[in-house]
C-alpha cells in the first residue's frame, strides 16, 4: 500500500557541488522507503532510543516499517538525508534517530514522538493514517 507523502523535491539538502545527485537519489530513496507503511521508523539497530519508540508503537499495537540504517545498504546516505531534513548539525547530532514518519508525514526524531503521545496527539495521527484502529 501507497502512502502520500509530502513532496521534497524543492528541499535543498545543501550538500551541493557533484554530490547533488547523490543527495537527489537519498531523497528518492526516502520518499519510497516513507510511502511504504503507514508508519516507518528510522532507527539504529544498536540504539536504546529507537528500541525505546518502536517498543512504544508496537504496544500500541501499530506495526511500523522499521529501517535498521545501520543494516541497510544504503543506510549512511539515507542517514545523512534525514539529518538534513532534521535541521541537525551532523551525523552525531544527538536526538537524530530514531525519525518516524506517519502517513507519509515527517513526525520527527524521539522528543516529538514522546511529546506528540504525551498530548494525545499520536493517537489521532496514527488513526488519520490507517495505523491503528480503536
Amino acid at each position: 500500500m501507497q502512502y502520500q507523502t509530502e513532496s521534497w523535491g524543492s528541499y535543498n539538502l545543501g550538500f551541493g557541488g557533484d554530490v547533488g545527485l547523490a543527495a537527489d537519489t537519498s531523497l528518492l530513496r526516502l520518499e519510497s522507503l516513507v510511502a511504504e507503511s503507514a508508519v516507518v521508523i528510522f532507527s539504529v539497530s544498536t540504539c536504546c532510543m529507537c528500541h525505546a519508540v518502536k517498543g512504544l508503537f508496537r504496544g500500541m499495537g501499530v506495526s511500523p516499517a522499521v529501517h535498521e540504517l545501520d543494516l541497510h545498504p544504503y543506510g549512511g546516505d539515507i542517514q545523512r538525508a534525514l539529518i538534513r531534513l532534521l535541521g541537525c548539525s551532523g551525523a552525531s547530532s544527538p536526538g537524530a534517530l530514531p525519525v518516524v514518519f506517519i502517513g507519509g508525514k515527517l513526525v520527527g526524531a524521539m522528543d516529538r514522538v514522546m511529546a506528540s503521545h504525551i498530548n494525545g496527539s499520536l493517537v489521532p495521527l496514527l488513526k488519520d493514517a490507517g495505523a491503528l484502529w480503536l
